[in-house]
């Protein structure tokens, strides 16, 4: 990995990660349900297409037009993604051996073919769950984070907490295999009625990085995670 930063496009999250992802590396982003996984993503997509580069979204659980949707919401200037510098591709979990095939045989041919600097794997642990015996999955999993490395790419993967451990992803793997972890979660004080969003960056391989807990708020057009306050 070099030196080089890719911005998330989200002030705050890219100054507590000091300048934002080392180009080339692999972060996990995760949280439960709600806490705006996509929308950070997609706040990276953004970030990659304003700054020329090509972007690949790979849904595993929305469809194209669904993601396309979020977008229009979002308000992007159309030029930036109608000529070819986004591709979204939806991969379907539900047929265990396409889905597997797909990522196989398919996704580096098509990286190869475009080329993006940022890809982003929407939510990864859906493809985890589709190797039910642990030790399959762990090989499957490493074999797809080593071949992504080797095409230089900066990726990012989006993953579900375990059901009873919010600061574990669904199967407690994709945090050791990426460079950068970043948790996204609830909190809620008992003092007050009102439930809020906080994160955390728990690991950067090779850089220093915030380890304070900061909330965060999502709104229509963006995300601001204000480093300073405190999560109460």
């Amino acid at each position: 990995m070099s030196g080089d930063r890719l911005s998330f496009g989200i002030d705050g999250l890219d100054r507590m990660m000091n300048g934002g992802l080392i180009k080339g590396s692999i972060c996990a982003l995760i949280g439960t349900f709600g806490t705006g996984k996509t929308t950070f993503a997609l706040q990276f997509a953004h970030e990659g297409l304003l700054r020329g580069e090509r972007v690949l979204y790979i849904s595993l659980e929305e469809r194209e037009e669904r993601i396309y949707g979020y977008i229009e919401k979002r308000g992007w200037d159309p030029a930036l993604y109608n000529n070819g510098a986004l591709t979204v591709l939806r991969l379907n979990p539900v047929d265990f051996n396409i889905a597997i095939d797909n990522v196989k045989n398919e996704l580096f041919p098509l990286i190869d073919q475009l080329r993006p600097g940022r890809i982003i794997i929407d939510p990864i642990s859906l493809y985890e769950s589709l190797f039910e015996v642990e030790g399959t999955r762990r090989m499957e999993i490493f074999r797809l984070t080593e071949e992504l490395r080797d095409h230089h790419c900066t990726v990012l993967f989006t993953s579900e907490t375990d059901k009873h451990d919010q600061y574990s992803s669904r199967h407690n793997l994709i945090e050791y295999l990426s460079d950068a972890v970043i948790f996204l979660r609830y909190i809620r004080p008992t003092d007050i009625n009102e439930v809020r969003l906080a994160l955390e960056v728990t690991k950067v391989r090779e850089s220093a990085h915030s380890r304070e807990i900061k909330p965060y708020e999502i709104l229509g057009d963006r995300v601001l995670v204000h480093t300073d306050a405190n999560v109460y």
